[in-house]
């Protein structure tokens, strides 16, 4: 049986980055850890606008292009994540999100989640590669706004719905 230890680390986070304020406050003092969580939280702001950006322009050149845009998505999904964890107060989060802004961390995560995803698209085809239902020919006298019981038995629509 597979334990996942995600749940662990979410409910012990909290008790580490409280830690980690603790440890930094007592080497360069309460003002300055203030300081830097709040320098860390507008730095997170401006790398998301300024790097998601920067990653929609490579989806859209990857589309374009008629290529698979998956692996731009995902290196714009872990942008956003490395930037709410920079927003989010506390240093383990901040070394995690800095972390994920680095292009190298982002394509060893990509190689290692890429199998996990099932990609369920076509960039190929286009709208024309897609399946088509069945069409149904309707005389005038075939289609009115009325109830179900006022149709004729030969009513393609009352054929469909039995079908």
């Amino acid at each position: 049986m597979r334990i996942s230890l995600f749940p662990l680390f979410v409910l012990a986070l909290p008790l580490l980055e409280i830690a980690g304020f603790v440890i930094v406050g007592r080497q360069v003092g309460a003002l300055a850890t203030v300081g830097l969580v709040l320098a860390s939280s507008v730095a997170g702001a401006l790398l998301l606008r300024h790097q998601g950006f920067g990653v929609m322009a490579r989806v859209r050149a990857e589309m374009d292009a008629g290529r698979d845009p998956s692996g731009q998505l995902a290196h714009g999904a872990m942008i956003v994540l490395a930037a709410i964890l920079l927003i989010i107060p506390g240093f383990i989060s901040d070394i995690f999100g800095i972390l994920l802004f680095l292009p190298p961390v982002r394509d060893l995560a990509w190689r290692m989640l890429k199998g996990r995803i099932v990609l369920a698209t076509d960039f190929g085809g286009g709208l024309r590669a897609r399946q088509r239902g069945k069409t149904i020919d309707l005389d005038d006298g075939d289609y009115s706004r009325a109830d179900d019981h006022t149709r004729g038995p030969d009513s393609p629509w009352r054929r469909l719905k039995d079908e």
